[in-house]
Parts: C-alpha cells; sequence; structure tokens
C-alpha cells in the first residue's frame, strides 16, 4: 500500500516532492487510533438490495425551538425506518453561499442546523454520506483569509493566475468570469473561480493542499460517513491550456482518496458527482478497483424525462443496454431529482440537439428555468434544467388530477428503482412537492426552484391528506421501497437484461445473484392501454407471473399495462 501511495505521489510532485509528502501522509495515518481502524474493518458492510439513500439538506424539515438536523432525523426514523438505508445530508457544514457549497470550515457543523451529536444520532438509525466540497472553499473561510494574511501555512493554497494566459480551452458549468481579483498581504492577486467569486478553487500542485484535503476525508470517515460525496471532483486539477477538465491528476488524486481509506477506514465508499457525457462520467471508476466505488448517473434523469415527453422509450432503452461495469466492486448510483437541476450534458450524444432543446423548452412551459454554461468560443448553450422533477413530467400550469402526476411519477421512480445500482431519492421526490418558483425569483437563485424548506407539521398534515399529490407520491413510493428491499434480485450486483420491443414500454429483466429470483419490470410511459405479451415471453418461458406490487397472478398472454403503469413480475415455475 505505501508503494502505491508513493507511485501517485510521485506522478503529481515528482520523486522530491513526493518524497516529502509520502512522510506527512505517514504522519497523518499513523495519528489515527489503532482501535478505531480495527473498528471500522470489522463492519465493512457490502452494498444489497436494500441500500436505498435520501438525499436531503440538513434544514430541509423545521420545527421551531429545535435544531434542523433533530427535527430531521425525528421524521426519517418515524416515516423512513424501513424504506430507505441511509441519508445524503448535503453540506451541513458553515458557508457562506450556493446553499452549502461555499463552505467556510469542513470540520464544524453549522450551528444553525445542530451539532456533530444531532449528526451521530442521524447515524444511529441510517447510513450517512457526506459532501467533501473540495474543489473550492469559501472565499470567507478562514483558509483563505489565512492565505490572504500570507500565513506560510496558507500561501499557495489557492490558484493565483499572473499575466494574461490563455484561458479559453477551459470547461465550466457557469457563465460568470473565471477570475476574481481579491486583496492580500501582497497585493491584488486574480484567482481562479471555476463556479463563483465566493468559492475560490484549492490549488492540488501544492502537496499540503492534498495531504489537508485528506485529512479532511479521514475526519468524515472518524464522523461516521459510510460514503462520501466528492463534489465537482472533475475540476480539482488546474493546468493552463488545457481544458482542466478530467485531467490525469484529478484521477490521480482520487485513486489515492481511495488507497487511503482502503487503509484507514475501507468501510467509506467514494461516490464522484460529475455533471458530464456519460462517457467521461463512467471514467471514474478507473479499473473498477482504484478509483470511485459509486459514480452518479447522471445521463437517467434526461432520458427518462425524454421517454415519457415523448411517450418513447427507445433511446432509454438502447442507452441502458449498453450500460457495463468495470467490476463488481463498483457500482452506479441512480437518481431522478437531486439539489441541483437535470443536467443535459450527460444526455450529449445520445440524445439529438432538437431532443435536448425540446426538453429545455418543456421545462420553461412547465414553469421552470434554464442554467447556461460558457463553452471555449464564448457562445452560451443550456446546461441544466431548474425544475423540480414532478413538475417536468406534469405541467402544474394545468392542474393535473393528482392521480394522474401521481402515477406518471411513480413509474419514473419505478424505472430508477429497477436498474442495477444503488438508488438515491431526493427528499422532494418522496414526498411529492412541487416547484418552488416564487422562492427562486425572490432568491435570484434558479435551482432554489427545488430547495424548498418545510414546516414538519404541514407537511405531516399534508401527508396524511387522503387523495392528496402528496399522499399519493409518497404512498406509492413507499410501497415500491419496501418491494425492492425485500427482493434479491434487486442487488446492485444482480443480473440485468434491458429487453426491447415496444417503443412504449420500458423493460428490464432481473436476476438475483443465485439465480432463483428473477423478475421482469416493464413500465409504460405513454398513457396508451399496451399489451406486453412478447415481452414477457422473451425475458423466459415462466408458465406464470405474479405481480409484487398488486399481488395479481398472470400468464405470459394476458399482461397489459394501462397507462403510465408499472408492473414489477416475480417468474414462478409452477
Amino acid at each position: 500500500m505505501t508503494s502505491q501511495f508513493r507511485q501517485y505521489l510521485d506522478f503529481l510532485y515528482g520523486r522530491e516532492g513526493a518524497a516529502a509528502s509520502m512522510r506527512q501522509l505517514s504522519v497523518l495515518l499513523k495519528s489515527w487510533p489503532r482501535q478505531t481502524l480495527g473498528r471500522f474493518r470489522r463492519t465493512v458492510k457490502p452494498l444489497a438490495e436494500h441500500d436505498i439513500l435520501l438525499i436531503t439538506y440538513a434544514d430541509q424539515l423545521r420545527e421551531p425551538g429545535e435544531a434542523p438536523l433533530r427535527t430531521l432525523a425525528r421524521f426519517c426514523k418515524s416515516h423512513l425506518q424501513g424504506l430507505i438505508s441511509g441519508v445524503h445530508i448535503l453540506p451541513f457544514y458553515p458557508a457562506s453561499s450556493d446553499d452549502g457549497f461555499a463552505v467556510k470550515d469542513y470540520f464544524a457543523v453549522d450551528p444553525a442546523f445542530g451539532s456533530w451529536n444531532d449528526v451521530a444520532r442521524l447515524g444511529q438509525s441510517f447510513d450517512l454520506m457526506f459532501d467533501a466540497v473540495v474543489n473550492h472553499l469559501s472565499a470567507q473561510g478562514e483558509w483563505f483569509r489565512r492565505f490572504q494574511r500570507d500565513d506560510p501555512q496558507f500561501r499557495d493554497f489557492f490558484i493565483t493566475v499572473k499575466g494574461q494566459p490563455d484561458l479559453s480551452q477551459v470547461v465550466r458549468p457557469r457563465t460568470l468570469p473565471l477570475l476574481t481579483e481579491f486583496p492580500t498581504a501582497r497585493g491584488r492577486r486574480r484567482l481562479w473561480t471555476t463556479f463563483s467569486a465566493d468559492q475560490v478553487d484549492l490549488d492540488y500542485r501544492n502537496p499540503r493542499v492534498l495531504l489537508a484535503v485528506l485529512e479532511v476525508l479521514l475526519f468524515y470517515a472518524a464522523r461516521g460517513a459510510r460514503f462520501i460525496r466528492l463534489d465537482a471532483i472533475a475540476f480539482l486539477w488546474k493546468e493552463i491550456g488545457t481544458t482542466c477538465l478530467h485531467l490525469p491528476q484529478t484521477h490521480a488524486i482520487v485513486q489515492l482518496m481511495r488507497a487511503v481509506l482502503d487503509k484507514a477506514a475501507p468501510h467509506v465508499r467514494l461516490i464522484t458527482e460529475t455533471n458530464v457525457p456519460h462517457a467521461e462520467n463512467v471514467s471514474y471508476f478507473g479499473n473498477g478497483a482504484n478509483e470511485a466505488q459509486l459514480v452518479y448517473n447522471f445521463a437517467l434523469p434526461p432520458l427518462v424525462l425524454h421517454s415519457f415527453a415523448t411517450g418513447n422509450a427507445v433511446k432509454l432503452t438502447r442507452w441502458a443496454q449498453s450500460l457495463t461495469l468495470p467490476s463488481d466492486r463498483v457500482a452506479f448510483f441512480n437518481f431522478l431529482a437531486s439539489h441541483d437541476g437535470i443536467g443535459l450534458n450527460p444526455a450529449q450524444g445520445i440524445l439529438a440537439k432538437a431532443e435536448i432543446e425540446a426538453l429545455a423548452r418543456r421545462a420553461l412551459a412547465h414553469g421552470g428555468f434554464l442554467s447556461f454554461k460558457e463553452l471555449p468560443d464564448h457562445t452560451q448553450v443550456p446546461y441544466e434544467l431548474n425544475i423540480n422533477y414532478l413538475d417536468a413530467l406534469s405541467n402544474p400550469r394545468r392542474g393535473e388530477p393528482a392521480e394522474l402526476a401521481a402515477r406518471k411519477f411513480l413509474t419514473a421512480h419505478a424505472i430508477l428503482l429497477s436498474l442495477q445500482g444503488v438508488p438515491g431519492i431526493y427528499f422532494h421526490s418522496l414526498l411529492g412537492s412541487r416547484g418552488d418558483r416564487a422562492g427562486a425569483e425572490t432568491s435570484g437563485l434558479k435551482r432554489r426552484i427545488n430547495r424548498e424548506k418545510l414546516a414538519r407539521a404541514q407537511l405531516e398534515s399534508e401527508l396524511a391528506e387522503a387523495g392528496s399529490l402528496r399522499a399519493c407520491v409518497f404512498g406509492g413510493l413507499n410501497k415500491l421501497l419496501r418491494i425492492r428491499r425485500q427482493h434479491r434480485a434487486f442487488h446492485p450486483q444482480a443480473a440485468q437484461r434491458v429487453l426491447a420491443g415496444d417503443r412504449r414500454l420500458f423493460a428490464v429483466y432481473r436476476a438475483s445473484l443465485d439465480g432463483r429470483q428473477r423478475l421482469l419490470c416493464l413500465h409504460n410511459v405513454t398513457s396508451q392501454t399496451v399489451s406486453a405479451s412478447r415481452l414477457v415471453q422473451a425475458a423466459e418461458c415462466a408458465p406464470f407471473w405474479t405481480e409484487l406490487i398488486s399481488g395479481d397472478r398472470y400468464q405470459p398472454a394476458n399482461v397489459r399495462l394501462k397507462g403510465y403503469q408499472t408492473l414489477w413480475l416475480r417468474a414462478e415455475d409452477k
């Protein structure tokens, strides 16, 4: 393992720089208590069919007089026990902007949310995912202030750009200026700010930066993280004259992170967040053993939306048929919605330009917004649909009946839950929320349309209202999640075969690792009634099939799906 560390450090910093960095890394690893490392090694858990993560803000729910993290823990324990296995708490550290992604202090919990004890309390009932926002730090944080004061320990922690270098090749998901000028003890300096003037990029060419970030990851492991999400990781290493995206040094750093955690906290899994075209996204699996254990499946959200918008699942089917994994040690993190919007970049090369433009027009017509990115030639193109996923499927301006809107939404999520990998469900999706356009307009932040904070008492009252949209969505997802957790054919590594036949249906056949349990998951992306008898017969020659949601029993010739219906069928040998 030591030689592996040295190999990565040699590549990043050369032989001399690597030698010093290796000594410091050894000190860092030895500082972790032996008994702690031993406990971690005894609690390594393989991924399984019951692994389902909730994605939520720390203050997603509010209760007067109570720390939001405690409110969240109480709600999850009361309503979500037996539905989800873990909680991804979006950045809960002190921050200055971007709803938590301009972190001021990696090692603290924002007092407005609660304390580390509150995080630990949630971790007693659920696995935890923490964000490692390590591409950049807040311009108002202590590390950056010490940089401005020319503190020798932080002197080269951030990227200073001198002169007028050619930065035209740099790829980034924003239209704001790339460089921002700041006052420092050495005079005014222009610094690299990929995402905003308040988010200053760390300079990994300085090995002390890498060592400091490795300490952050180990700290999160010690605080109970089972998963660590590497936010915006693709932009990590900057090299003027390149795109500064997916550079070999970035992959080497992720591999070093993986190796360090494998050594010190092997129960922790890295998950990379790279909102880029699919082929680039999956590169973060590495060789299947040396990089991220999970990768966000970013192409899934726009492809599912396209299927429902057009009533045609062919593009989704072809893409899903092409999915492969480099080993049985990695998995996709499948999701439809998150705190961000629906990325369009991942659909590049899968959907035609006109089809992507149609999704953009749909988002605007349904009350959403568009975010743009700037290309090297300074033209701007749509980058993300800022819209609640329920609204993207069903136009809230048309007053569609709650039952119909819920049926579309549930079938979209049934597709998500049927696929090989680990599912992630966004809080507002699980609870059937509509978009908060007023919140986005008031704040001037388009992404706030899907980030509304809710009063716990009001939410629970709406969930108890029979026939309401919230009740229909939550009740339906409750049933789907419980079924998924109970069937070994939904194991993240269980065999998967995506079947083509009728363009109106998305069909996936799953078989448990021992082959004893076989499921055919059928999803109608149209309002039409569709016969699925040919797909059922193509899956396998079982004489009967039991539908898991309703309990009904089918013969192959009798399988029909109503509009926007899901059928999860289990093969019966007799």
